[in-house]
């Protein structure tokens, strides 16, 4: 009885300490993180109720409209539109509906303001395409009925603010019109709509805004033409200028009658170089133009006089207007100087006198104020304060109320363009990574409170006492490595030109830091931000350096302007030194050789197919001429459909003659014919992919041999008709076709084609597999497809006495000019889901079985285990075959819920998914971006080498006492019993 006894103890002992595998709602936020944002704002509006908390709903560059807590920057609700559906225009009507127009004045919307629910949708259509403008009048109303007024497509439209109804349509039918405002001024039933056409004629529409009738059309001819935007200044005048930007042409409409005045800008910008800039504003009376020095506000006075209020050679951002009073507009400029901005606030009518004027301290690391919109309320002097809500060149936004930062927001983070990582700084002085628990009341009240939770007896208040323990006590945010190589940085370029490092652990900001390099300048008018390269990665023999990346850039939107190289420090994120270089920046290939100090080598392929050699250092040189026949590169043209392989030639000729220049030459190329194929996507391996093994052991003991090789190149081609959306050609008309191209040779290894298929593809590379996502016309599904490749020339290895004398193959050199003897294995299967995005999950050595994971269209991130996509899977597996862990072949691939890496969450916008293997094995990181942010710690074959983060040491010492006890008393028990039977 005492045996079985002690036998019960150490089963429940044993359950109570085997790992749980499954994300309790107490476990959230520990091992990931997930964070909001919107994107730089374009437009906002200030809510005008006086109850309910204060707001501001604004649309971005992502297509977001959100509404935000004025108080603390929060979101209180937000809707992405989706990329196709970029807005045209926001404003609030009736005091409770969010009115947005979008896809180029194509849809009309409204939502309510408290919860973001949709009320209504229109769709506007017209005879052309158009600017778009959106005016919401506020006294304008047809049988109680409030209206909008729309100009899109060619049409101006009155809707109801209600129901979205059309009440009337009024089109334009002059093919060359071209509209520039659409005003309605206040306490009118008149609506006026400008514009030009044929580029030199001056056009004035006046409509009955009641019922859309045409009431008067005047138009005026200017021989000089018209360039750049209309600035309105009055209900009834615009400013423009000339063709040749020198002459300022202001226009009166007034009562329907069209008069105009010349002036020279030489006239009110002294020394004016190079053609003038009309910077748009709302403010009444007044308007601005920019030289190439200097900004200047200028005043229109009565009969189209104009003054010069006042220059500056500072940059200035100018708010729209904001009626105060019946009679009164205030506005908004901020200048820049130095480390403060100054704000000013004044009236349109008195530009002398200001109603506020405050310096405050800004960061230099948010650049140049890019917009300014501004609020006001009343004090409790009954004299009125004003808010402003900023965007900065990095794409922050801020809120500025009584010389205060209020709060800010790091919206640059929803447009990250490349994502690498770093590894943190060691940990120094012996500092142990375990902490002390110093208070024993503590120590056993935390206990309690796991104990209660492991046995789901605990409270709510309970749950939330355990999540601040786990995320008080975790080590993930310490600034130093780990051993199980969890914590890193995450450096993230973004579309603004800024460098951020976000810790792992917690996802905060480590530091930022907005790039000199792309900064707009003489030299670089347009820079772009390109992609991120691991520069300088420090070896354990070298913990002094700090690792460092490489920023590519280049002055412009075309591949053959100038680019920039710049260096950035991971630790601090100081911009060690910075290039531009005399040449374009195509194609940046990173060599798999360093120097001596850890700097890693790239060739940079230039326009004129030039490749450059940085770093530009004698070591860097003698490396790369011993590795100089080793080099081969692969250029993919999508427009023309080319595939070309590359090779080194010799030193460059003539004006480029350079050391570090060497000349190409091609080696092959495929093309693919233009009347039957386009390509749609390309895929290769990941450079620091880790392969474990090159042998499969398959059923029955039987060796496959992977086909591993890093020159590799998937394709998918589809017919030109397929090219467009889903739906659009018949499956006759479209087929997708698959290659595996060898990159050094041009060889195409294998080829298959899908029958009635079509884009957009999906692939990933891994080891000797490929998997692509495509839609299946003929089925209406989509489905993922799945090649595997392997190595029959080593088919006779599996001889043991033949690896024992070494007779064997498997040392002999292998040249990929001489015809690999490869087999192909592929199946396809159905899938529910479109996707956005696919990875794969990566490891330390290579060892734990993989996943892959696919980005859906609801913005999740799914975990697909890699045996589901086995070419081998069929209907009867036979014993063997299910003791390997073949699954049995069904036709679709299985969605469990419980897979899904982000959970509940979305990550809105979701455009790509990192992965990243840590120091143990297991484990693999993932990061998903887009609008918003995501990372966590998978574990594919799950966490068979470590302990969980929460693993109860202490429990795990009270069951030792514990059994060493049960050990004692049972040992004693059995000692009295046979006592007891010898004395009988």
């Amino acid at each position: 009885m005492a045996i079985r006894s002690f036998f019960l103890f150490i089963l429940f002992f044993s359950s109570s300490l085997s790992p749980v595998f499954s994300l309790y709602e107490d476990q959230v936020g520990l091992m990931d993180w997930h964070q909001q944002y919107i994107g730089k704002v374009k437009q906002a509006v200030f809510s005008s109720q006086r109850a309910g908390r204060k707001r501001v709903v604004v649309s971005t560059e992502e297509n977001v409209i959100a509404s935000l807590d004025l108080r603390h920057g929060e979101i209180f609700w937000r809707h992405l539109l989706g990329a196709d559906d970029v807005i045209d225009g926001i404003d609030i009507g009736l005091g409770k509906y969010v009115i947005t127009l979008s896809s180029g004045g194509s849809i009309l919307r409204s939502w309510n303001l408290p919860d973001g629910q949709m009320v209504w949708e229109s769709s506007l259509q017209g005879p052309k395409h158009s600017k778009s403008f959106l005016v919401v009048p506020t006294n304008l109303k047809f049988d109680k009925d409030n209206v909008l007024v729309v100009f899109s497509n060619g049409r101006l439209h009155a809707i109801s603010c209600i129901d979205g109804e059309v009440l009337w349509k009024k089109d334009f039918e002059a093919e060359s019109f071209e509209v520039q405002q659409v005003i309605q001024p206040p306490g009118s039933d008149l609506i006026y709509v400008v514009g030009f056409a044929a580029s030199y004629q001056f056009e004035m529409y006046q409509i009955n805004a009641k019922n859309g009738e045409l009431l008067k059309h005047e138009s005026a001819s200017f021989s000089s033409g018209f360039s750049g935007e209309v600035s309105l200044v009055s209900t009834e005048t615009v400013v423009a200028l000339d063709s040749t930007g020198s002459i300022l042409l202001t226009i009166s409409f007034q009562d329907g009658k069209i008069s105009s005045q010349q002036t020279p800008i030489s006239n009110l910008v002294e020394d004016s170089l190079g053609p003038a800039v009309i910077i748009p504003l709302s403010v009444s009376g007044v308007f601005a133009i920019k030289t190439d020095a200097v900004t200047v506000f200028i005043r229109v006075i009565g009969e189209g006089k104009l003054e010069v209020v006042e220059k500056t050679t500072h940059e200035i951002a100018v708010s729209d207007a904001l009626s105060i009073s019946e009679d009164q507009q205030a506005f908004a400029l901020i200048q820049h100087a130095s480390s403060e901005i100054h704000l000013t606030v004044k009236l349109a009518h008195d530009w002398d006198g200001n109603l506020l004027k405050e310096s405050v301290k800004m960061d230099r690391q948010r650049g140049l104020v890019h917009k300014v919109f501004i609020n006001n309320y009343i004090r409790t002097d009954r004299s009125y304060g004003f808010r402003v809500l900023i965007v900065m060149e990095d794409h922050s936004l801020l809120l500025l109320q009584q010389g205060e930062i209020v709060w800010s927001r790091e919206d640059g983070l929803a447009s990250i363009i490349d994502v690498t990582t770093s590894e943190l700084p060691v940990e120094r002085n012996g500092v142990s990574v375990a902490k002390v628990e110093h208070n024993l009341f503590e120590w056993l009240k935390g206990h309690m409170l796991k104990l209660k939770g492991t046995l789901m007896l605990a409270s709510p208040e309970d749950m939330a006492a355990i999540q601040s323990m786990r995320l008080k006590s975790s080590e993930k945010s310490k600034m130093t490595r780990d051993h199980n190589g969890f914590r890193k940085l995450l450096i993230v370029l973004t579309r603004a030109g800024k460098l951020f490092a976000l810790h792992t652990g917690d996802g905060r900001i480590v530091w930022s830091h907005l790039l000199q390099s792309l900064h707009k300048s003489e030299a670089c008018q347009s820079p772009i931000g390109l992609n991120l390269y691991q520069w300088q990665v420090p070896h354990h023999h070298a913990m002094d350096e700090n690792p460092s990346v490489l920023v590519v850039s280049r002055c412009g939107p075309s591949s053959d302007t100038p680019g920039v190289l710049s260096f950035v420090d991971t630790y601090t994120g100081k911009e060690l030194s910075s290039l531009s270089l005399d040449h374009a920046v195509v194609q940046v290939i990173p060599l798999p050789y360093t120097d001596s100090t850890e700097q890693r080598l790239h060739l940079v392929i230039n326009a004129d197919k030039h490749a450059h050699l940085y770093p530009k250092t004698s070591e860097a040189l003698s490396i790369f001429k011993r590795e100089f026949l080793n080099i081969y590169w692969y250029s993919v043209e999508d427009q023309n459909g080319i595939i070309k392989g590359h090779a080194l030639k010799c030193k460059c000729t003539g004006k480029v003659a350079d050391e570090f220049c060497f000349d190409t030459r091609d080696l092959w190329s495929v093309v693919f014919p233009s009347e039957s194929e386009k390509i749609v996507a390309t895929v290769t391996r990941k450079l620091n992919e880790v392969v474990h093994t090159q042998a499969k052991v398959v059923a029955d003991q039987d060796v496959m041999y992977k086909y591993i090789s890093r020159n590799l190149l998937f394709v998918a081609t589809v017919a030109p008709k397929g090219s467009g959306e889903i739906g659009s050609v018949t499956p006759e008309e479209s087929w997708l076709v698959a290659y595996l191209i060898d990159t050094v040779t041009g060889r195409i290894l294998h080829r298959v084609t899908h029958h009635g298929s079509q884009g957009p593809v999906h692939a990933v590379f891994s080891e000797n597999w490929v998997v692509y996502h495509y839609f299946n016309l003929r089925a209406h599904r989509y489905e993922m497809s799945v090649i595997e490749i392997y190595d029959q020339s080593r088919a006779d290895n599996k001889d043991v006495w033949k690896l024992v004398l070494g007779k064997h193959n498997l040392t002999s050199p292998i040249s990929l000019f001489s015809r690999p003897e490869v087999i192909t294995k592929s199946q396809s299967y159905f899938f529910t889901h479109s996707l956005k995005a696919i990875a794969v999950t990566s490891t330390a050595k290579g060892i734990t079985s993989k996943q892959l994971l696919l980005g859906t269209i609801g913005d999740q991130v799914l975990a697909l285990d890699k045996r589901f996509l086995d070419p081998r899977r069929t209907v009867n597996p036979t014993q063997a075959e299910k003791e390997e862990g073949i699954i049995p072949l069904t036709d679709s691939l299985p969605i469990i819920p419980q897979s899904y890496v982000t959970h509940a969450l979305r990550v809105e916008g979701l455009r790509g998914i990192i992965t990243v293997p840590a120091k143990l094995e297991s484990t693999t990181l993932v990061f998903a971006h887009g609008v918003d942010l995501f990372f966590t710690q998978l574990a594919p074959s799950r966490t068979y080498d470590s302990l969980t983060e929460d693993f109860s040491y202490a429990l795990l010492l009270i069951t030792i006492v514990a059994l060493v006890a049960a050990i004692f008393v049972t040992w004693r028990l059995s000692e009295r019993k046979e006592l007891q039977e010898k004395w009988r």
